[in-house]
């Protein structure tokens, strides 16, 4: 009897632990979202889906991501913008709906690229025949390093900045709203 309860303890402990989940590792450029709003409790206005890598001691711009090249601004999936209302972006009023942004990194300014073509992995596929905006934005020092690559919307009077900083660098990309 007691052999059997031993027998018991021991296939029960074998099927818990055959069934355990075992994970991946942390993705070592995470996914992110930054989400726009004209009110804290407000519905979104615009959000952002992106990856971010970390700096790790290396040379960013210039670098890991060449100048004048288009890059996915960030790691792994093109960044992704999602608008939920028109906005205005320089001149040119954006639908609502769902976007590619893509930016081409210099040393003084940063040329932005929203883009119809969606669900792309990196720039690798990236048309420029599907641009439906570009504009340049000055490029700014940054207080200090920025070691994960991050963004992050704020309000101004009549819209939002989207502010994207990484290394020593940072860009502001101005939205404004169309009502």
């Amino acid at each position: 009897m007691k052999l059997n309860f031993v027998f018991t303890i021991i296939c029960i402990a074998f099927v818990l632990t055959g069934n355990a989940q075992s994970f991946p590792p942390m993705d070592v450029s995470p996914m992110d979202v930054a989400v726009a709003r004209r009110t804290k409790d407000g519905p979104p206005v615009a959000r952002v889906i992106y990856s971010r890598p970390q700096k790790k001691d290396r040379v960013i711009f210039g670098n890991l991501v060449p100048y004048g090249q288009v890059w996915r601004t960030g790691a792994n999936e093109a960044t992704e913008l999602d608008l939920y209302e028109a906005v205005y972006f320089g001149d040119i009023c954006i639908d609502a709906g769902t976007y590619t942004l893509y930016t081409i990194p210099e040393k003084a300014y940063w040329t932005i690229i929203i883009n119809s073509e969606t669900d792309t992995w990196g720039a690798f596929s990236y048309k420029k025949e599907k641009d439906l905006v570009r504009m340049k934005v000055p490029a700014h020092r940054a207080a200090a390093p920025i070691e994960i690559f991050s963004m992050i919307f704020e309000n101004t009077e009549n819209g939002v900045n989207l502010l994207i900083g990484w290394d020593t660098v940072f860009v502001e990309i101005p939205f404004r709203y169309a009502q």
